[in-house]
């Protein structure tokens, strides 16, 4: 959870220091990133609060990595919005 608060203070500070001069399509981008990580980080939090009740280490382990792997394709999705917004196409 402490993570979640950090990712998205983080996104939301840079956000706004990125605003100055972005064009509808990045901005457009920049949106539908957020959301990619913000449902990253909720189905992460899902997870992580399920291994906090797991009977056993073993199943502790294996949802906090597969919480760890969720957040991480999602933050990779979410560039890949970014960076797609930010190539120029050839025209």
């Amino acid at each position: 959870m402490k993570k979640f608060a950090i990712a998205a203070a983080s996104v939301f500070m840079l956000a706004g220091v990125a605003a100055c001069g972005e064009s509808a399509a990045d901005k457009a981008a920049e949106k539908q990133a957020d959301a990619t990580e913000a449902t990253g980080d909720a189905r992460a939090a899902q997870l992580e609060a399920q291994a906090a009740t797991a009977p056993t280490e073993a199943q502790k382990d294996a949802l906090n990595a597969q919480a760890d792997q969720v957040e991480k394709n999602a933050d990779r999705k979410a560039d890949r919005v970014e960076n797609k917004a930010a190539t120029p196409t050839a025209a």
